[in-house]
């Protein structure tokens, strides 16, 4: 069975998504959105401690650079 060259275009955007979703995973440079007030942000990350995202050290971690960064 042949594929067709719309399929075989979807497969390969895919591969190419996901390539480059990996590849932003192992980027070290942190990203600032200065459209999220550092209150909103700061809301965010005890959000995400409470509910167990995130570690107790990667909460403080984030505090940090979100203090430094304002």
């Amino acid at each position: 069975m042949k594929k067709s060259p719309a399929s075989k275009l979807m497969a390969a955007t895919a591969l190419l998504a996901a390539a480059l979703l990996l590849a932003s995973c192992g980027s070290s440079q942190t990203v600032h959105n200065r459209m999220v007030p550092p209150e909103q942000s700061a809301a965010d990350l005890k959000r995400a401690l409470d509910a167990g995202i995130i570690s107790q050290d990667e909460y403080e971690e984030e505090m940090e650079k979100l203090q430094d960064a304002h």
